[in-house]
């Protein structure tokens, strides 16, 4: 007999935060880090993981008790960030959305948020902190610029 399987709803469209952790890393800057730690998991996972197998690979590097990662996860489910299903009678959750679309959505966000700060000196800021640290990406910049500037003239 083949798994039964019972879909449960989720958002249709993940919700980002309206607020940026400046304080974070990566996807910590949009997400909680707990959220952060469990959408990790589950973008590496091969396959849906139940509760217990996600709490299980996490609390080795975050100690938590399950009600909490299971609260987290479910949350996320709400967010629309991650999908979960019933199949015969265990609850597994995947992601929503993929780990790149993700970033995508939340740079966009978290750029937005920051130009309300003023376009111009957040702009001369972005250029400084590249050319102290990354000259290289400051050229990729260049490069896009130059390219969204010649879209404009066609």
């Amino acid at each position: 007999m083949p798994p039964r399987k019972t879909s449960i709803p989720s958002a249709a469209s993940p919700r980002l935060p309206g607020q940026v952790r400046l304080s974070g890393q990566g996807v910590g800057t949009v997400l909680g880090e707990l959220e952060s730690r469990l959408m990790r998991l589950c973008w590496d996972a091969e396959q849906p993981l139940t509760a217990r197998e996600i709490h299980e690979q996490l609390r080795s590097e975050h100690p938590v008790s399950p009600l909490t990662s299971t609260t987290v996860l479910n949350r996320l489910v709400t967010k629309g960030f991650l999908s979960r299903e019933r199949v015969d009678g265990l609850l597994r959750y995947q992601p929503q959305i993929d780990e790149s679309a993700f970033v995508a959505r939340a740079s966009r966000h978290a750029v937005e948020g920051i130009l309300s700060l003023g376009a111009e000196a957040v702009t001369a800021s972005i250029v400084d902190v590249l050319a102290e640290r990354d000259p290289a990406q400051l050229q990729e910049l260049a490069r896009l610029i130059q390219r969204r500037l010649g879209e404009r003239e066609d």
